[in-house]
């Protein structure tokens, strides 16, 4: 936690076909080492513990996680 508040911080809600799976791809790997480059993690990640970004794992874990930090009159639709 206390990395994770350490500096700030930008919470950002994605939308669109395969949302989850599109955004995992763009961080890469959890192990930036392990990370293709290119992705956000290969080239901004510190380490394995501050590897610069999170994306939820599913999109129920999504909907939990957006659920946190925004209200539903927040989130703009898609049109």
């Amino acid at each position: 936690m206390a990395f994770m508040t350490s500096g700030p911080v930008m919470v950002q809600v994605l939308e669109g076909d395969n949302a989850v799976a599109r955004y995992r791809e763009l961080m890469g790997k959890t192990n930036p080492e392990e990370a293709a480059c290119g992705t956000l993690r290969a080239d901004f990640a510190l380490s394995l513990r501050h590897n610069s970004v999170h994306g939820a794992d599913s999109p129920e874990s999504a909907a939990r996680e957006i659920a946190y930090f925004f209200a539903d009159d927040e989130i703009c639709p898609r049109d």
